[in-house]
């Protein structure tokens, strides 16, 4: 590893945005008579005022899904994420951007009750969050997911979550509350139980430990918990599916998904520099394995395949996901959602007036 290697950021690099015409460049330090000061990888915070909060997406291998991102951006790190090419929508880069520049939407929480007083509005899942965590380090101080579940149980509309982020118990409380009428789903994303790749891989979430301590808490208090060993990376991770779905069940998993590693965009130049810095002698085998898995590229948009990749890598990691989680989650499931509690005046339902 490199001695200028930044330490709890995933990214090294500050890839070129696609939709900005200048770029920085790097080409003639020698040239410069004063030292080139990188831009600090400190947070940033960038406020966002969006007219609405509740995205809908359609597509052949996801369904019908609802989601809100409360952040864009994600602290968290991880090097393989693939909301950072959203980034660049918002004229930031994909590489540290992604991770030191967060945008945060305040006024969520109220654009999400403005949604569900519409009358056209019928109860469908709705996802905390499709893009980037809703746990991330800011929600400890800003508290917008908080605020979210608040609104989610006040009208009995159902929610679920995915995180990495063991901040979640913060909110046991309403999640609780939530789960008593069947309105919540929770996951936790479970990369590896390997602490010096999750260091490098993903630096600023938390331990597999504690996650599965953090699981432990909720299943025990009654919320539906499962888990996603996502995403899957042939030659770092897939050898540990097993451990991973053992020690998720033992912990009170209900369920486990699994999707396999894609690197669009520019994602696939930050993942490069990523594995090329941190597991050199591996470099060859894993780059050539995703790619064997997307039709003999690392990036793919085609349906299905996107997700659990198809060819001999690829069957080989969904058996021995298959195999798995028979051999441990047999016989146990997540409650459906019950969408009859949705009360679309909140609490006001529940008083009437007598003519």
């Amino acid at each position: 590893m490199d001695d200028d290697y930044i330490k709890g950021r995933g990214s090294q690099i500050k890839p070129d945005n696609p939709y900005l015409k200048a770029s920085y460049a790097y080409e003639d330090l020698d040239g410069i008579d004063e030292p080139w000061l990188e831009e600090s990888p400190e947070t940033r915070i960038f406020y966002e005022y969006p007219k609405k909060i509740v995205n809908k997406t359609d597509s052949p291998d996801l369904g019908i899904m609802y989601s809100i991102n409360p952040y864009q951006g994600c602290e968290h790190g991880c090097i393989y994420c693939y909301a950072r090419n959203a980034h660049e929508y918002w004229g930031f880069g994909a590489g540290l951007d992604f991770e030191t520049k967060i945008i945060v939407k305040p006024e969520a929480p109220q654009l999400l009750e403005n949604f569900l007083l519409n009358q056209k509005w019928k109860a469908h899942p709705i996802m905390l969050s499709g893009n980037t965590d809703c746990y991330q380090p800011l929600e400890r101080r800003l508290g917008i997911t908080r605020k979210l579940l608040e609104v989610f149980a006040r009208y009995r509309h159902p929610v679920s979550i995915l995180t990495k982020n063991v901040s979640i118990l913060r909110d046991k409380d309403v999640l609780a509350d939530l789960a008593k009428d069947n309105l919540v789903h929770v996951g936790f994303s479970i990369t590896t139980l390997d602490e010096k790749l999750r260091n490098v891989m993903e630096p600023r979430t938390a331990s597999a430990a504690k996650k599965l301590e953090a699981l432990a808490t909720l299943s025990e208090a009654g919320i539906p918990v499962s888990i996603m060993n996502a995403p899957i990376i042939p030659g770092l991770n897939h050898h540990e599916i097993p451990a991973v779905l053992k020690a998720a069940a033992d912990h009170g998993a209900l369920g486990a998904g699994y999707t396999l590693v894609r690197l669009n965009g520019s994602i696939a130049e930050i993942f490069r520099d990523w594995l090329q810095k941190n597991y050199p002698q591996r470099f060859g085998k894993v780059w050539n394995q995703i790619a064997s898995a997307h039709g003999g590229q690392v990036n793919d948009s085609q349906w299905y395949r996107r997700i659990t990749g198809d060819g001999q890598v690829a069957e080989t990691i969904a058996q021995l996901f298959r195999a798995a989680r028979k051999k441990y989650m047999a016989g146990r499931s997540v409650p459906p959602f019950d969408l009859t509690k949705f009360r679309r005046g909140g609490i006001y339902p529940l008083f009437s007036v007598c003519p």
